[in-house]
């Protein structure tokens, strides 16, 4: 995981709970679609902040168990915090490497979001996430098409973090339009019943319209060390990003997020 290029720890996980807090709905919607039920054993693979791993933990119960799986250990620290903060005690929190992930197939349900996108090879994070699946257990994922993203009037600031965005996670291995593939990939993994889902938030005002200039902040290092941008050039466009954000009736959306699960062959 040494390629994903957004910057982690305690300012890593301030983005994700940002992220975390707008997408709920959708992600909540997500797992009631695909089948999540009180009592089952998931598995959050990348779990990041742990925000959705504690949403799991809230909808399997206290019959159920939810393992969330990251390589950031200051992130998972805070996260198992967070846990413990929530009265949660039905979930545990270890360092994996998603690239060589080694579960065993014991999970009712897998997840990951936003994860394969980041990923040089994509077919083999997947299989095992399908791995660790039990006979009939759900494999569930969201990822981006960043292509997909706008705002309203076109701005060139915001068009520049797309740029800069896609330039770095391709110079890292990655593909951020991963999301339109989940599909063909699931398909290509072995699973049945696939079902998907499409949603793109958009804002005219709140938490989701900094997501744009935060996440700029949070590349900053990988596009300086790729050669794509100077300090100076980044802190210019994430000015500019945050006052377009302060206008009352600009809109800015997040990427096309495909939502797509499937079954593991019993």
């Amino acid at each position: 995981m040494g390629n994903y290029v957004i910057e982690g720890g305690q300012a890593g996980k301030e983005r994700l709970s940002l992220i975390a807090e707008v997408l709920q709905p959708t992600t909540a919607q997500l797992f009631a679609q695909a089948g999540l039920r009180p009592g089952m054993r998931a598995l959050d693979v990348g779990c990041g902040g742990g925000a959705v791993t504690l949403e799991l933990a809230r909808r399997v119960g206290p019959q159920g168990h939810v393992t969330g799986l990251d390589f950031d250990e200051t992130i998972l620290a805070l996260a198992t915090q967070d846990a413990a903060n929530a009265g949660l005690h039905n979930i545990t929190f270890r360092y994996a490497d998603a690239t060589i992930l080694a579960e065993p197939p014991i999970y009712d349900l897998v997840y990951a979001r936003f994860l394969l996108s980041h990923l040089a090879n994509v077919p083999q994070a997947l299989a095992g996430l399908v791995r660790a699946a039990r006979p009939g257990g759900l494999v569930v994922v969201e990822d981006i098409d960043l292509s997909g993203s706008f705002c309203y009037p076109p701005h060139q600031a915001f068009q520049r973090h797309l740029d800069l965005y896609a330039q770095v996670v391709r110079h890292n291995g990655g593909n951020s339009n991963t999301g339109m593939q989940l599909v063909e990939l699931l398909h290509q993994a072995g699973l049945t019943r696939i079902g998907i889902h499409l949603v793109q938030p958009v804002f005219r005002e709140g938490a989701g319209k900094r997501i744009a200039q935060v996440t700029l902040e949070r590349i900053s290092s990988a596009v300086t060390a790729a050669g794509l941008a100077t300090g100076e050039d980044l802190a210019e466009t994430v000015a500019e990003l945050a006052a377009f954000a302060a206008q009352p009736n600009t809109i800015v959306s997040l990427p096309r997020i495909f939502q797509v699960w499937g079954v593991r062959a019993g």
